[in-house]
This record gives C-alpha cells, sequence and structure tokens, in this order.
C-alpha cells in the first residue's frame, strides 16, 4: 500500500487542529464528575492545557511559515511553501525539492533527516 504524503506545514496544523478537540474532548469528560469536584478540576486542567498546547503549536508553525521558501508548483502553477529539502505541493501534492542532486529521485521524507 502506498504511504499517503501531505505538506508538512499541513501536517503541524492538523496536528494543532487536533489539539483543540482533543482539549475540548477532555474538558467535556470533565463535566461527568461534577460530584467530585477535584475530578472535574483536573479535567477541566488538562483540556485547557492541550487547547494552550495547540496556540503554541499554532504560534510555532506561522513563524516557520514565515521563513519557509516559496515556490511556484510545477503542476498546479499555485505558490507554495517548501519546508525542508524535499516536501509536497500544499494544492495537488506534487513532491517538490530544492536540492538539484535529488531531482528526478524518487520522493522520500527521509531526505529531510540530517545524517550523522
Amino acid at each position: 500500500m502506498a504511504k499517503k504524503y501531505s505538506s508538512k506545514i499541513n501536517k503541524i496544523r492538523t496536528f494543532a487542529l487536533s489539539l483543540v478537540f482533543i482539549g475540548f474532548i477532555i474538558m467535556y469528560v470533565g463535566i461527568y464528575f461534577r460530584e467530585h469536584p477535584w475530578i472535574m478540576t483536573t479535567f477541566m486542567l488538562l483540556g485547557f492545557l492541550g487547547i494552550i498546547g495547540s496556540t503554541v503549536v499554532y504560534f510555532w508553525i506561522g513563524m516557520l511559515s514565515t521563513k519557509a521558501v516559496q515556490v511556484t508548483c510545477p503542476n498546479c502553477g499555485k505558490v507554495t511553501k517548501v519546508l525542508g529539502r524535499v516536501d509536497m505541493c500544499m494544492y495537488c501534492n506534487e513532491p517538490l525539492t530544492l536540492d538539484p542532486n535529488l531531482e528526478g529521485e524518487e520522493f522520500d521524507e527521509d531526505y529531510n533527516k540530517r545524517k550523522r
């Protein structure tokens, strides 16, 4: 089965959005413990931390996105951002690279990992 790749920026944004929903779900579970204030407070605080964590991730990816290199996708013609040596187009999932040595190679996210 083929791997499903997507843009790194979109992956991180999806993670941040999931943190918001997870935080709300944890807070909602806390409502079922109204008779036990300490348990309810613990769930509310954990949910709040999830939402604060999502805010931090959104801020981080926003700062990272401003530093990303903008390129025009050869497939769809839209301007997209590339993080690292290889990335996918945000719109059409076309593999993109900034490294001339990797042009024509099969797309692999491992090209972004540093060799030790």
